[in-house]
């Protein structure tokens, strides 16, 4: 509720500064808080190093941060500091397939990789408690969410014998090779996300147990955006969106949309040949629907669809992770995490 206030001063790309408008009186009826803002004002610093932010709170130098990493988390509790973990309630954080790369296309390899990863070791290697394990394509908290953990069991077992089946032998190395061609493919970590790299590089070791190889690049944001665009050299994609609504899976998987399975006709010139049409036609019904209940069922169809094909491997859950000093009071957050001062106070400290 940004009305609340206007800006005083900025320092763009450093810092920002606000102030009540005392003469505000235009708040949702449905919060408790009615009138101006409680807080003369806020500050909002630019703080990209996740080392610099956390000090800050510890040292009394900042009221509230952003983006505060799972392993910093402990050491803001033990000084007896609030975290604040806000479901965004959208598309988890998965790896979604660009099946128009001949390495993917076939479903039993997708599948194999699903049934190679395990994400439970992720959460628990990674992550605190405040990022659940994903057990369908959007989390437990998004509108239409059906529990299909049943489809997500690690079992590197029988993806061994799903790629066997698919052709793929063990080479001396270990990784599978298919008619001279290794089963080897590349993902770009995706910043965004918290501890991506990480994530990418446990997920590379799991997948080598089974035979496949899995590079994880960073590279400069050029190459990155046009080779995301191009199946050949992107075989697999970081997804994850938040949005408290049944649309936030067509908006992540529809052509139009952010395309994240690259198919012809969507946002690449070199997708050849990949296209689903029955996939397509569930995302669209979803945004056409106006019955709520209907809407709701078709956005289960659309996630049993997704990994029924193995197109996407949900992760975790990803939560917007704040800290605020124990004298910071009445934040409240919004449906996909982003919080609102408006009823914020401090107290006497």
């Amino acid at each position: 509720y940004v009305y609340n206030r206007q800006v005083k001063d900025e320092k763009p790309g450093r810092e920002l500064a606000l102030v009540a408008r005392q003469d505000y009186q235009w708040g949702p009826k449905s919060l408790a808080q009615q009138g101006p803002a409680n807080l003369d004002g806020i500050t909002y610093i630019v703080t990209p190093e996740d080392g610099v932010r956390i000090g800050a709170l510890l040292a009394g130098q900042a009221d509230f941060i952003r983006q505060v990493q799972a392993y910093d988390e402990k050491q803001a509790t033990d000084r007896g500091f609030k975290i604040y973990a806000a479901p965004t309630r959208g598309v988890n954080d998965s790896l979604s397939f660009r099946p128009d790369n001949p390495l993917v296309a076939d479903l039993r390899v997708r599948q194999a990789l699903l049934y190679a990863t395990d994400a439970r070791q992720v959460v628990e290697t990674l992550f605190s408690a405040n990022y659940p394990q994903a057990t369908s394509v959007v989390a437990s908290t998004a509108a239409g969410y059906v529990n299909l953990s049943d489809k997500l069991a690690f079992d590197p077992a029988k993806a061994k014998q799903l790629l066997d089946e698919a052709g793929w032998k063990p080479a001396a190395d270990g990784i599978r090779v298919k008619d001279g061609q290794r089963l080897a493919l590349t993902v770009y970590e995706s910043l965004p996300q918290p501890q991506n790299k990480e994530v990418l590089q446990l997920v590379a070791q799991q997948w080598r147990q089974v035979g496949v190889a899995l590079a994880v690049k960073a590279g400069d944001a050029g190459s990155r955006t046009l080779d995301s665009l191009d199946p050949l050299k992107t075989p697999l994609t970081v997804s994850e969106v938040g949005r408290a609504d049944p649309d936030v899976v067509k908006s992540m998987f529809f052509p139009a949309n952010r395309d994240a399975l690259l198919q012809k006709g969507g946002s690449s010139d070199k997708v050849q040949r990949f296209r689903d049409d029955k996939l397509n036609a569930l995302l669209t019904a979803i945004s056409a629907e106006v019955e709520p209940q209907k809407r709701l069922q078709l956005t289960g169809d659309a996630q049993r669809y997704l990994l029924d094909n193995a197109y996407v491997i949900p992760i975790f859950e990803e939560p917007q992770v704040f800290a605020g000093a124990p004298w910071v009071k009445g934040v409240s957050f919004e449906a996909v995490g982003r919080p609102s001062f408006y009823g914020a106070w401090l107290e006497k400290h």
